[in-house]
């Protein structure tokens, strides 16, 4: 009960995990074997990663969503394999990436924090043009060609743990958490979307502050767009459908609040991987992919719900 008044979504995201646990014991075992895991940090990988970003404009207040993310995600990977295709040295695809997602998500910062128009709005217009332009410049193909020095990194494992869940995921969200919780900026993010009013009132830099949220929120849709060229071997410009929906309901779920001033990135990690497992299971079961998306929607609206519940009794 304590846990609930604290934090109505760590405690639905503990309940879910029980539950989960004990429908694989009872169920599915056989996902219990160190390949199943792997395969689940692999796929756990990019949506992690993009949410991640989604919990720091959400936290950033303002109102903050960025559901171009999954458009973010299409357009970073076939920019790096445009560029990898017309002769560009194979190292040069990560930067690519990185850069092509900051700068998207610039974009979307510079009008939000700057013109001050809707979030909402502004990155779903967004949504639909990066996903425009990855689909025009592919003709809706996927490109291949990703050397295969990369793909080895990207589908490669140590440990039974992904190579880019383990170069990548881990250290994103150490240094996030670092930031969070030991840095000036890290509390000036979490008093943002406390109290934007008191916020500005003593100075502290809210519009940068949210433009730099949205940048970090590019800069690891980007990464994960690099991360998909090397599991995958190639650019597909679908790539990001329905990761914006998914990286909301792991922030929310992970318990950062809708409306900013709280959340943990430890628990967006662990709503992350839960989310995936969840899907792998149904998969396991044979339930279609439309019944996965479904669950993912009830999902988000029983942490709302759950989020409303708890402002109500405070």
């Amino acid at each position: 009960m304590r846990l609930w008044r604290k934090s109505p979504d760590l405690t639905l995201l503990s309940a879910l995990w029980l539950l989960l646990a004990i429908g694989i014991v009872l169920v599915l075992p056989q996902m219990l074997a160190a390949w199943s895991i792997t395969s689940i940090l692999q796929f756990a990988t990019l949506l992690s990663l993009v949410a991640l970003g989604q919990s720091l404009v959400v936290m950033s207040g303002g109102g903050g969503i960025d559901l171009s993310v999954g458009g973010n995600v299409s357009l970073s990977a076939v920019i790096g394999m445009l560029a990898l295709n017309q002769g560009i040295n194979p190292l040069w695809l990560p930067p690519i990436c990185l850069i092509t997602g900051t700068l998207a998500g610039a974009i979307n910062g510079w009008l939000i924090a700057q013109l001050r128009l809707w979030p909402l709005i502004v990155t779903l217009g967004s949504f639909y043009l990066f996903s425009g332009l990855a689909l025009a410049l592919t003709g809706g193909a996927a490109v291949a060609g990703v050397p295969a020095q990369l793909t080895q990194w990207g589908r490669g494992a140590q440990f039974f743990i992904p190579l880019p869940f383990l170069t990548c995921v881990i250290p994103a969200f150490l240094i996030a958490w670092l930031i969070l919780s030991k840095s000036a900026w890290g509390k000036w993010i979490y008093a943002c979307g406390f109290n934007e009013h008191a916020t500005r009132l003593v100075g502290i830099p809210v519009d940068r502050l949210r433009f730099l949220a949205y940048c970090l929120s590019g800069l690891l849709a980007g990464c994960a767009g690099f991360v998909s060229l090397s599991w995958l071997g190639s650019a597909r410009p679908e790539i990001g459908v329905n990761l914006e929906l998914e990286s909301l309901t792991a922030a929310l779920l992970g318990g950062v609040a809708i409306f900013g001033g709280r959340g943990s990135v430890i628990g967006v990690l662990a709503a992350a991987l839960m989310l995936v497992t969840l899907k792998t299971c149904m998969l396991q079961l044979g339930l279609n992919s439309v019944w996965q998306l479904g669950v993912v929607g009830i999902l988000l609206i029983i942490v709302l719900m759950a989020q409303r519940l708890f402002i109500y009794r405070r």
